[in-house]
């Protein structure tokens, strides 16, 4: 069977689930990634009228809270200070300033794709401190743990990590406690369940019955997801259900967790849109606080300009990560906002819905 012949089959089993259930359904992707793949093949727009999907809070970037990017910024601004961070990030609107701008000033910041090759910056800069953004979900936590174990071996001394590393598992039981956005189940991320395994997903169905699917990233794999989702809903059981055997083992990866678990410890966090969390973030336990940037972090004025801070207010990024706006529907977007002048993450970054809009949907207002 071809990959187009076993998205009709998984199509074909959506509209006759969704048929069979005569309700509305909203179900909600929590994977950037997800978010583009989705966007790219069009496949909100294949779905039956009565099903709908949103998008979460998927993407990492997007994620990341103003106050946590004012002090990116502030860190970045600090003499001595060599700031290493995942490109995405270099665009991101902070209230008067962003990392691309504060680089353009004369600030020493990096791009790079790894928190090993941060570490290798701190090896070749000795008179610098070396600070790694820590970005990312338990995807590329692990990396950024083994940058620290490999410090701490080599005895290097001027390699810091600002850890905005958050956790999947907390933001979803928040998702599923919000009586406003009744969901129905979620398309859980693939990837992040390459290290997690199956297990702590397991409250959505026993706690909230909600249906959760991990699932892959390709076309018929999204699609065959969605019709596992419908499934359990129609069955009334809920459950994890990996969809994706070929890359999630029912255990994740308990290397990685290990390795996680010996330098992170979780702790509240701060969510663009969602406010502070209950050990959602990973900061770096006791055996590691001597890598800690935070002593690093000047603090923030309270003198900000308050026509930033406006136009920041008007930017609805927080509502399109809880699903309850679509980015099409924010006021901003295509028109102020756009990928040249974004006025939130969620039009900067590569898995931010917005982007995934703006890329693959040409309705938006002003388009050809």
């Amino acid at each position: 069977m071809t990959s187009l012949s076993r998205a009709q089959a998984c199509l074909g089993a959506i509209r006759e689930r969704q048929a069979s259930l005569k309700e509305p359904v909203l179900l909600m992707e929590v994977c950037g990634t997800h978010t583009m793949a989705i966007a790219r093949h069009a496949l909100k727009q294949l779905l039956p009228r009565e099903l709908s999907l949103v998008s979460g809070p998927g993407c990492p970037v997007c994620v990341t809270h103003q106050r946590d990017l004012e002090q990116a910024l502030a860190l970045a601004r600090q003499k001595g200070v060599l700031l290493a961070t995942y490109g995405d990030m270099l665009r991101v609107p902070g209230y008067a300033s962003s990392l691309q701008e504060e680089k353009a000033r004369g600030a020493s910041v990096r791009v790079v794709t790894s928190a090993m090759e941060a570490l290798e910056l701190a090896r070749n800069n000795g008179a610098q401190k070396t600070v790694f953004l820590g970005i990312g979900f338990e995807t590329t936590a692990p990396a950024t743990a083994a940058a620290l174990l490999r410090a701490r071996e080599e005895k290097i001394s001027n390699f810091f990590v600002h850890s905005l590393h958050k956790r999947v598992p907390p933001v979803l039981r928040f998702l599923a406690s919000q009586k406003d956005i009744p969901l129905r189940g979620f398309l859980l991320p693939g990837h992040v369940a390459t290290i997690l395994g199956e297990a702590p997903f397991a409250f959505l169905g026993e706690e909230y019955s909600l249906a959760s699917v991990i699932a892959g990233f390709e076309r018929e794999e999204i699609l065959l997801g969605i019709a596992a989702l419908l499934g359990q809903i129609l069955r009334k059981e809920f459950r994890v259900q990996n969809v994706y055997p070929q890359s999630v083992r029912s255990g994740g990866n308990p290397e990685a967790r290990k390795l996680m678990d010996e330098v992170f410890r979780p702790a509240r966090a701060l969510w663009r849109g969602l406010g502070e969390l209950d050990d959602s973030g990973l900061v770096l336990g006791e055996a590691y606080e001597a890598f800690d940037a935070s002593f690093l972090v000047p603090p923030l004025s309270e003198e900000l300009e308050e026509e930033h801070v406006q136009a920041r207010n008007l930017c609805r990024c927080g509502d399109i990560l809880l699903g309850r706006l679509a980015p099409r529907e924010c006021p901003l977007f295509g028109s102020s906002c756009t990928p040249v002048h974004p006025l939130g993450p969620c039009m900067v970054s590569g898995e931010g819905s917005c982007a995934a809009a703006w890329r693959y949907e040409k309705t938006f207002k002003g388009a050809n």
